[in-house]
C-alpha cells in the first residue's frame, strides 16, 4: 500500500506505530511499497526527535553559497535612493570606495538587488519595425522579380496549399507558381533555386515583410532567405507594411491565379500542382495583357545573363579577423561571445578594431553594428540595406 497523497503524515505515524508493536522491518516496508533504506530512515527520525520527525523538513538549503550579506544589499538599496540616475557600475564603483574593505559584489549582482527591489526600469525589447525600401521601376526583364505567397486555400484531401509565386517585374513573365505545404524557409529556398538555374538571376527581388522573405525579430528584420539574396548579389526591395498596392502588378496575377487555377481547388497536392502549370503556360504564351499592348509575357522575356553558381566563400582581407557566426547567431572570439542573429548562422563577417576596446562587424559591403569588451552586446548601426545602398547588384 503506497503512501497516500492526501496525509502522508498519518501513513508514516501507522508505519511506527506497528514497528512499535513489534513488527518486522521488511514485511512492513514491502507492504507500504517503500524501501528499507527509507523504512529506517523514517524510524530513526522518530526515535530522534518524536512526532516532529514525522513532517516533511524543508529542502531550503542552509546557506547560499554566494548569498550577499544583507547589510552590503541595504548600502546598494540606500546608494540607488540617493542617486536615482545611476546605474549599477556606478553603484559598484561608490560602493567599493566608500567599503574597501568588503568584497566587491559583480554588477550583474548589484543590478539583480536592485531589480528585485523594484528600482530598475524595464525597458520593452528594441524592435525594427519594417518600414519598406525605395522601390524601382525598371523596363528590362530581370532587373526586378515579384515574389510571394498567394493566400493559403484548402484542397481536396483537406491539406493545405501555399503557392509560391515570382514574376518578372517588366515583362509580366510568371516565372515560379509552385504548390507548397508551408512558407517554412527550406521549401522557399528551394523553390528560389529551382528558379535562379531555370531562369538566372535577377539584380532584384520584391516582397512584403512577411515570413519567410522578413523576420520580424531579428536584426534588420532579415531573414535567411534574405541573407542569402545578398550573399548572391541580389538587392532586396520591401513595399510598406500594408500596401500591397506597392506590388499591384503581382497581386494582380494572384487575382487570376484564384479564378481560374484554385477553383475547384485540386485533389491533393500533386493535382494541384498541375493545375498550376496548365495556369503559367497559357498565362504566358496564350493570355494578352493591357499592361504590355495586348502582348503575352513570353514575347517580352529572356533569361537573365546572370547565372546562377552558388555561394563563393567570404573573405575580408581589409579586417582584423574574419569570423564564421555560430548556428546559434554568436560571434565567438576567444572568450567574448556576441550575440548578432540566427539569420547570419554559418555565414563569414568581418570584424575590426575601430577604436579602442570597440569593434565592428561587417557583412559583405555593409556595416553591420558595433560591440565593446565589457558588455559583449550588439550596437546596431543605421539600417545599411536602406534606399542608399540597396542597389548593390555585383555583375
Amino acid at each position: 500500500m503506497p503512501w497516500k497523497e492526501c496525509n502522508v503524515m498519518d501513513e508514516r505515524l501507522r508505519f511506527v506505530a506497528r514497528l512499535l508493536d513489534g513488527e518486522k522491518m521488511a514485511p512492513l516496508c514491502r507492504e507500504f511499497d517503500i524501501s528499507r533504506k527509507t523504512g529506517y530512515k523514517i524510524f530513526n527520525r522518530y526515535k530522534d526527535i518524536g512526532l516532529d520527525g514525522l513532517s516533511d523538513r524543508t529542502r531550503r538549503p542552509m546557506r547560499y553559497a554566494n548569498q550577499l550579506p544583507f547589510q552590503v544589499e541595504s548600502k546598494i538599496v540606500q546608494l540607488k535612493k540617493e542617486r536615482r540616475n545611476w546605474g549599477a557600475p556606478k553603484i559598484r564603483e561608490r560602493l567599493r570606495k566608500l567599503h574597501p574593505d568588503i568584497p566587491l559584489p559583480a554588477i550583474s549582482t548589484v543590478h539583480a538587488v536592485l531589480d528585485r527591489h523594484g528600482l530598475v526600469k524595464r525597458r520593452g525589447r528594441r524592435r525594427h519595425r519594417a518600414q519598406g525600401t525605395s522601390l524601382s521601376l525598371p523596363t528590362t526583364p530581370n532587373d526586378l522579380w515579384c515574389a510571394d505567397y498567394k493566400g493559403e486555400f484548402m484542397l481536396t484531401d483537406r491539406r493545405y496549399c501555399y503557392p509560391l509565386t515570382i514574376t518578372d517585374f517588366a515583362s509580366r513573365y510568371l516565372i515560379t507558381c509552385e504548390a507548397m505545404s508551408s512558407t517554412k524557409e527550406v521549401f522557399a529556398f528551394n523553390g528560389f533555386e529551382r528558379a535562379f538555374r531555370d531562369y538566372g538571376m535577377p539584380r532584384a527581388i520584391r516582397t512584403d515583410n512577411g515570413v519567410p522573405f522578413s523576420s520580424p525579430m531579428s536584426l534588420f528584420n532579415l531573414s535567411k532567405l534574405s541573407v542569402w539574396w545578398l550573399r548572391l548579389g541580389i538587392a532586396i526591395e520591401r513595399i510598406k507594411p500594408g500596401h500591397p498596392q506597392q506590388n499591384g502588378r503581382h497581386e494582380r496575377m494572384h487575382l487570376t491565379l484564384k479564378q481560374e487555377a484554385t477553383k475547384p481547388a485540386g485533389d491533393n497536392m500533386l493535382q494541384q500542382q498541375g493545375k498550376f502549370d496548365d495556369f503559367v503556360d497559357i498565362y504566358n504564351n496564350e493570355r494578352p495583357h493591357q499592361g504590355i499592348n495586348m502582348k503575352v509575357p513570353a514575347d517580352l522575356y529572356e533569361c537573365s545573363p546572370r547565372q546562377y553558381r552558388g555561394l563563393q566563400e567570404l573573405n575580408y582581407p581589409f579586417h582584423d579577423r574574419t569570423v564564421t557566426i555560430t548556428s546559434c547567431g554568436r560571434i565567438c572570439m576567444g572568450k567574448m561571445k556576441i550575440h548578432l542573429s540566427t539569420v547570419f548562422a554559418g555565414q563569414n563577417v568581418g570584424v575590426k578594431q575601430v577604436e579602442e576596446n570597440i569593434w565592428i562587424v561587417s557583412f559583405m559591403q555593409y556595416d553591420l553594428a558595433f560591440f565593446d569588451h565589457e558588455t559583449k552586446k550588439i550596437e546596431p548601426i543605421p539600417d545599411p540595406f536602406d534606399q542608399n545602398v540597396l542597389p548593390m547588384c555585383q555583375e
